[in-house]
């Protein structure tokens, strides 16, 4: 089908440069995974019992934080779009408060961890756990940044293109942070 017989309703959200770099990301995330894999199966005992120690409950309440923020993320996108940018921007601020909210779970976490004499040195599983988990918080770190700038946006009392796919933008990485703990979550909490 050609460019101009394309209906212009249906689009990638957002810019080609954020989906380059959330493909970018996804494959060293990619690498990150099949490297703790590969690790998983040479030493099974050492990463079962490794895992047996994490905090099942912690895990499922960031796992949830983040859907829920993904969720709000939606919301607040369509609200935008619908001209109604007070209620975007509440949708965006709980979408802040979800994010937050994971990072201060996340280093109740890493507390827990650390008094029970589990640090990144421990050996291989909680070298990968905190380092993934490090990066990851990293990304949250940058995609409740943008939810700010996002939920400035929506306050503007007039969009342009580009501030609508700028806000697009946002709302992609975010669910790529949101993606990525989803697979962290299940590696490192659930497979046995």
């Amino acid at each position: 089908m050609r460019a101009a017989d394309q209906d212009p309703a249906v689009r990638l959200p957002g810019e080609v440069g954020i989906w380059i770099f959330i493909l970018g990301d996804m494959a060293v995330f990619g690498l990150f995974f099949t490297v703790f894999v590969y690790e998983r199966d040479d030493h099974p005992d050492l990463f079962e019992a490794s895992r047996d120690t994490l905090n099942i409950t912690l895990g499922t309440l960031n796992t949830l934080l983040l859907l829920t923020g993904s969720l709000f993320v939606v919301r607040g996108l369509n609200a935008v779009k619908d001209g109604r940018s007070r209620v975007a921007r509440r949708w965006l601020a709980g979408a802040i408060v979800t994010g937050l909210a994971f990072a201060v779970d996340k280093v109740v976490e890493y507390a827990d961890q650390a008094q029970a004499g589990h640090g990144i040195s421990t050996n291989h599983f909680y070298m990968y756990f905190y380092m993934y988990t490090a990066i990851h918080l990293t990304h949250l770190a940058i995609g409740v940044c943008a939810l700010i700038y996002m939920r400035g946006l929506a306050g503007r009392p007039e969009l342009t293109v580009r501030h609508v796919r700028n806000l697009e933008n946002g709302a992609s990485y975010w669910h790529m942070v949101d993606l990525l703990w989803i697979v962290l979550f299940a590696l490192l909490y659930l497979m046995g």
